[in-house]
Formats: structure tokens, C-alpha cells, sequence
């Protein structure tokens, strides 16, 4: 009989590839969502593809019987629910905390009073906060910039205790700026990404916040996957209860994210090339350069990213043009 998985937060951008990707491997999989910032067309097709693998339960994280009852005769949970972005959380920063550390805490208490083999959870690198080493390193941290990466660096610190606790087995995942298909481009909270290729296709100028010189380790959404899967597979006692960075090693401006982007969409709408980004002020609580050392994730896990920037970029575009059209 194969595995059970639970994907919390499985209707969103991340999740709802990881439940794909897991399904085709053949394991079962129960998504808990309660569609805040999910969405039901990313897991309509799985209802119908694997009728007998996939189970849909509507629910919130801040819920601990919610929570207790998605996490009954699993084997695995994959927790991705969140509130993300940095300045949801500097806007109401009570509701972030509410989610992504009650909610976190609930999931943790559930995974440990139900047996759960291997807890992985989403980490974040804005938890390296104004730390200025490059490229960022798993155990050297700054202060946080922002209400959401304390939220983020408060769960690392709860699976730290709750393993040394209760003799869990839990993974973070520091993830750099993920991208790819199904990533939502509407809504207030859009990632960057999505959100430019947004504006280019209606033919309009993207918006960079600052001088464009800010940079990010761009992460393509397969790269996520794999540290996921090995992640939640490893038998290697060393690699379990551990945070890792979760990236490609490269590090891309938001100047040359625009010219990446103008130069992938025209080819298939020529006039996207002409149109030049405009700038407004830097955001409240960013990092300035996010670069990520994935030698850990490499040594203990395997890690052997496939996709850079360039080609998850390439694909993104390709994606978007057929369904945002």
C-alpha cells in the first residue's frame, strides 16, 4: 500500500504541485485548504485523474480538530500553509501571526498526537533579515525585517524544540523566491514574477520598487519539488531535523528580471519588447540581496537542482502565455 501524504495549503501556487507531483508518484494524497489564497481550479483536475489517490478536506490550520482530523493515518506532511508576503504581514500583522505560528503550532501538535513518520514544512528566507553575508548560510542569521519572517523563524524554532521534545522528525525548507506555473498573478500580495509578466501582457510597464539593483535567488518551482521529495525520503540520520536552503545559487536583479522577461514573452507578442519598466520607491522591510549557499542541502539531502533561472524562466513564460491569455 503506498504512502498517505498531506499537503497543507495544497490549493496554492506550491502545494498544488507538490500534490500533483506526489500523485503521479503514485502516493495518496489529502490536501487541507481552506482557499484563503488557494484556488479550487488548481486541484479540479485531480479529482477526476486520480479519483482513488486524492482527498480534498476544507479546513482551517487554525483549527487544532481541524487539524488532528487531516492529520489521522498520514504519513508524511508536507505543511505549506501560510499567509505569505512582507507586506501583508506589515499591514496586518496579527492575522499573519494567527496562521503561520498558531497555525504552524496546531499542525505540530496534530503531527506528533497522530503518529506522522516526517513533518517538512516551508521555511523562508527572509528569516537571514538584515544580515548582509553572501551568500546566506543556513546558521548565520540577522534580525528579521519584517512581521512575517518572525513568523517564519519562530517555526523553525518550535520544530526544533518539538523534535528534541518528542523525538520528531522535522525538515525546513528555506525558500528563495519561488516561481513557475500556476503561481497567481492577481490579488493585492502577487509575487513579483507573475505579477510582471502580468503587466507585460496587457502591454503594461511593471512597476520595480527601487533602482532595479535589488537582487533575489529566483527559485524555479521544480527545484522546490525535488527538495521536497528529498526532503521527506532521506534516510540519512544527519539530514533530519535540519533547515535548509531551498534555491538555485544564483542571484538575478530586478533590472535584468525585466529584460529576462520582455525577452522570453516577445516571442510571442514582438511589442512586449519595446515596453520599459518604471521605478518607485524601495518597499518597507525587503531585503536588499538574497543569495543562497545550497552546499548543505547538496552534502545531506542530495539536493541537485536542474532548473536555473534562465530555463524555469523560459518555461514560466510559456505557461503564462497559454493560460493568462
Amino acid at each position: 500500500m503506498s504512502s498517505k501524504i498531506l499537503i497543507t495549503g495544497g490549493a496554492g501556487f506550491i502545494g498544488s504541485n507538490l500534490t500533483e507531483h506526489f500523485l503521479k508518484q503514485g502516493y495518496h494524497v489529502r490536501v487541507l485548504d481552506n482557499f484563503a489564497t488557494g484556488h479550487m481550479h488548481n486541484l479540479l483536475p485531480f479529482f477526476e485523474s486520480y479519483p482513488d489517490y486524492f482527498e480534498l478536506k476544507v479546513g482551517d490550520i487554525r483549527n487544532l480538530e481541524t487539524c488532528l482530523a487531516a492529520c489521522e493515518g498520514v504519513d508524511y506532511v508536507l505543511h505549506e500553509a501560510a499567509l505569505g508576503s512582507v507586506p501583508r504581514s506589515i499591514k496586518d500583522p496579527i492575522t499573519t501571526n494567527t496562521v503561520n505560528i498558531g497555525g504552524f503550532l496546531n499542525m505540530l501538535v496534530s503531527a506528533r498526537d497522530t503518529g506522522v513518520k516526517r513533518f517538512v514544512y516551508a521555511a523562508s528566507s527572509s528569516t537571514y533579515g538584515d544580515s548582509p553575508t553572501l551568500p546566506k548560510v543556513e546558521d548565520k542569521i540577522g534580525r528579521p525585517l519584517s512581521p512575517y519572517a518572525i513568523t517564519k523563524y519562530v517555526d523553525e524554532l518550535y520544530a526544533d524544540v518539538f523534535a528534541r521534545t518528542y523525538g520528531m522528525e522535522c525538515i525546513g525548507l528555506r525558500y528563495f523566491n519561488v516561481f513557475g506555473r500556476r503561481q497567481d498573478p492577481n490579488g493585492a500580495y502577487a509575487a513579483v514574477i507573475p505579477l510582471f509578466v502580468k503587466k507585460l501582457m496587457a502591454h503594461e510597464a511593471p512597476n520595480i520598487n527601487g533602482d532595479g539593483e535589488y537582487s533575489r535567488d529566483f527559485t524555479y518551482i521544480d527545484n522546490v519539488i525535488q527538495m521536497n521529495e528529498r526532503a521527506m525520503l532521506t534516510t540519512n540520520p544527519e539530514a533530519v531535523n535540519q533547515v535548509y536552503n531551498t534555491a538555485y545559487g544564483e542571484r538575478t536583479t530586478l533590472n535584468q528580471l525585466v529584460d529576462a522577461l520582455r525577452i522570453n514573452l516577445s516571442k510571442f507578442d514582438p511589442q512586449i519588447a519595446k515596453i520599459e519598466p518604471t521605478h518607485g520607491p524601495n518597499r518597507v522591510g525587503d531585503i536588499p540581496h538574497s543569495l543562497a549557499c545550497i552546499n548543505k542541502a547538496k552534502q545531506l539531502l542530495g539536493y541537485d537542482p536542474r532548473y536555473s533561472m534562465a530555463q524555469g524562466l523560459a518555461e514560466a513564460c510559456e505557461w503564462y502565455w497559454k493560460n493568462l491569455k
